[in-house]
């Protein structure tokens, strides 16, 4: 007690009154009246603690309950975790308004918010009106939700968003069963987007993966919602969601795969086209098809399990599954599509509206040349070591009808017909033989096939044997090499290579000896085209294959005039070299290439270490020309123009000519023997001084070119002399 009071320093005053008496009253546990098992034990006997009997007993402080302080702590921490989280629920509010309010202060503004023009597209017909192909985004004509088969729409809801007509834009439920079905399969199995959040990626924002455009995703889908109803938003996605391939929308999509339109699709057809939505490039029916019809049969199962269709009508489906259709030219005519891309700026300038090109392209004739070029490939290519093929055909008018680029398009989009250019061999001989015509000498001109060596240079024959004197019409049909380049050393390289410009080539042209073999590079399709005026009687022509182009709605935009580039070969010279290069298909190296029932003339080619094979022929009616080779230039196994290019052209020929009236090639009707003799006498006897080392033709001047004396024999005939005059003067005037 001394001790606690020596603690305490402070005196303890007496009491008195109510207060004091009861100051000192203490109850134990013995007052308290227990009942049953609730009595305490009794507790521990305590050591008793001296005192002094002096002092008065300690005050004690009344202690408090345990329960109302562990009430007292739960209250407080409890107040303190909704304090805490009220403060970051409030903080987490203003990041989600402040992420929203940037991602939609990245979107365009508000007033350029609606619904965008379509992509031009670029619609190539051929001359029946077909539809060969479609350039851009293939966009079909928009249709109404109204004019479609009623389970066409219900098959898009069914496996894309089946609460389409409850949510407001976006779906929190489908939201949250995607993120589940995606963390059950470890990845992104399953997507969450609805039709509208679809329709507003597609119309407004890219295809990245981002969380900032999944959330102007969602604020264009709202806003979407509350423009337009239901039925107008699932319309627009309908025209507007992408199938593959290049199609836009459910009718571009119908006409692409089942070449009909989206108002008579069937069931099967629906289910397979919103099948695609999810990859429509992987799911492609045309190129996938197994893919395409197991994403059909998920789709069926969709519909009944949202009660749109039965069981009944589901298998119904399945058992008949879509069938894709073919396209007219399908493959190879996307070479002349690619053509067409590469000339419209040229002919309209930019595009900013859907167009239709209308082509000299003839389907038929266009299918005709793909088998031609493919299966002849196929069945050859590999004994002749042959991997590419071209095959250009076109009109008198230089009108093209059947463009083939490449054995497959799918594998290749280079266009051997257009942009690849070769040395075309002996097919440029015909160039050569119609200088050497307007300076002077006819078919029956006689010249020396003999070795002949210019400056070290020593051309050879395809056999390796000379045949002595020979007309030019032997020469040119048994394609003499040395007999060529005889003609090249008297007439001038230079003239030779204006002869060709003049007809039509526009490649660049060496001027020099060996361009009587044709190593200069030139296109199929300009070959073919310098071919042309040796048909149509020596008008000269452009090679085209765009007539018409003009919006949908009707307005011309461009029509093709008639070319004006007049005359470019003599009528008479038409006819001599027409009757020298019909002879190369009756005897010479084309003897393979006869059409039954008409008159055809060409000149088939080979170029060096048989790296091209060359055949150009035509009739009245159609100038077709064939190449065959490989695109890294490699030589071929012997592969010439007399063989495989002739067999091409004539399978394609011989069908294309079916049921066409017969018409033939203006010719030549052959000069007096007398002038033939006296031609081969001088070639014989008569040698002039300036032949080269074992040729007889007379070497030209220093600057490669020829000018014959004005009063002598290369001066054409006037017109009222007459063809007769014209070999009069030639048989006396002096031969060349």
């Amino acid at each position: 007690m001394a001790l606690r009071r020596k603690k305490s320093g402070v005196r303890k005053e007496p009491q008195f009154g109510l207060g004091a008496s009861l100051a000192e009253l203490r109850l134990s546990l013995e007052d308290r009246i227990w009942t049953g098992e609730s009595k305490p034990k009794k507790p521990a006997p305590k050591r008793p603690v001296e005192d002094d009997d002096d002092d008065p007993p300690p005050e004690r402080k009344p202690r408090a309950s345990r329960s109302g302080s562990k009430r007292r702590s739960r209250r407080i921490n409890v107040g303190r975790l909704l304090y805490w989280g009220a403060v970051l629920g409030l903080w987490a509010a203003i990041a989600v308004v402040g992420v929203v309010v940037w991602a939609g202060a990245h979107l365009p503004p508000i007033q350029s918010l609606e619904i965008p023009k379509r992509p031009p597209t670029i619609q190539i017909v051929g001359i029946d009106g077909t539809v060969l192909a479609t350039r851009g985004e293939m966009a079909g004509a928009n249709i109404a939700l109204k004019d479609l088969p009623p389970y066409l729409p219900k098959a898009f809801i069914a496996i894309e968003d089946r609460r389409f007509y409850s949510h407001f834009g976006i779906d929190p439920w489908g939201i949250l069963r995607a993120a589940v079905t995606n963390l059950l399969h470890h990845g992104v199995s399953q997507g969450g987007s609805t039709l509208t959040q679809q329709l507003a990626k597609n119309l407004f924002l890219t295809q990245e993966r981002t969380i900032t455009r999944k959330l102007q995703e969602a604020e264009l889908a709202i806003w979407l919602e509350r423009k337009y109803s239901k039925n107008e938003i699932l319309e627009l996605y309908l025209n507007r969601v992408y199938f593959g391939d290049g199609a836009y929308g459910v009718e571009a999509a119908a006409q692409r795969y089942f070449g009909k339109s989206a108002r008579h699709l069937s069931l099967a057809e629906a289910a397979m086209l919103a099948g695609l939505v999810k990859s429509p490039s992987r799911l492609a029916p045309n190129r996938n098809p197994e893919g395409a019809a197991k994403r059909a049969k998920t789709v069926l199962g969709a519909m009944v399990e949202a009660k749109f269709i039965t069981e009944a009508q589901a298998q119904a489906a399945g058992a008949h599954p879509a069938a894709t259709v073919k396209p007219a030219g399908a493959g190879t005519i996307n070479y002349v599509a690619d053509w067409i891309g590469e000339v419209l700026d040229d002919l309209v300038g930019q595009i900013d509206q859907d167009i239709v090109v209308e082509t000299s392209i003839d389907p038929k004739l266009q299918n005709l040349a793909e088998s031609a070029v493919i299966d002849e490939l196929a069945a050859k290519s590999v004994r002749f070591n042959v991997s590419q093929g071209a095959l250009v055909a076109m009109t008198p008018d230089g009108a093209i009808r059947a463009m083939v680029g490449g054995r497959n398009y799918a594998e290749s989009q280079y266009n051997r017909a257009v942009t690849a250019k070769r040395q075309p061999g002996s097919a440029f001989k015909p160039f050569v033989y119609l200088t050497a015509l307007e300076a002077g000498l006819t078919p029956d001109s006689v010249r020396q096939d003999a070795p002949i060596n210019i400056r070290g240079w020593k051309p050879e024959n395809f056999e390796h044997e000379y045949l002595g004197p020979v007309t030019l019409t032997q020469a040119l049909s048994m394609s003499l090499n040395t007999v060529a380049v005889r003609l090249v050393q008297e007439v001038g390289a230079a003239n030779v290579v204006r002869t060709a410009h003049r007809l039509g080539i526009a490649s660049k042209l060496e001027p020099n000896a060996s361009i009587a073999l044709g190593t200069s590079e030139v296109s199929l399709t300009e070959l073919v085209g310098a071919y042309v005026p040796f048909a149509n009687g020596g008008q000269g022509i452009t090679p085209h294959v765009v007539l018409k182009i003009r919006t949908t709605s009707g307005k011309l935009l461009y029509a093709r005039q008639p070319d004006q580039l007049g005359q470019v070969i003599d009528p008479r010279n038409v006819a001599m070299m027409n009757t020298m290069m019909e002879e190369t298909l009756l005897s010479g190296t084309a003897r393979k290439g006869e059409i039954p029932g008409w008159t055809a003339a060409g000149k088939t080619g080979t170029s060096q270490d048989f790296r091209d094979a060359w055949f150009i022929g035509y009739t009245p009616y159609l100038i077709t020309g064939v190449w065959l080779g490989n695109d890294d230039n490699s030589p071929t196994k012997k592969a010439t123009g007399g063989g495989l290019p002739v067999e091409v052209w004539a399978r394609f020929m011989r069908a294309a000519h079916q049921g066409v009236p017969v018409a033939a090639l203006p010719t030549w009707q052959g000069s007096d023997p007398l002038s033939n003799l006296a031609q081969a006498a001088s070639q014989v006897s008569a040698p002039t001084p300036t032949t080269t080392q074992a040729g007889m033709a007379p070497m030209s001047p220093p600057n490669g070119t020829y000018r014959p004396q004005p009063s002598r024999s290369a001066v054409r005939p006037e017109a009222d002399s007459g063809l007769d005059g014209w070999l009069i003067q030639r048989l006396f005037g002096g031969s060349r």
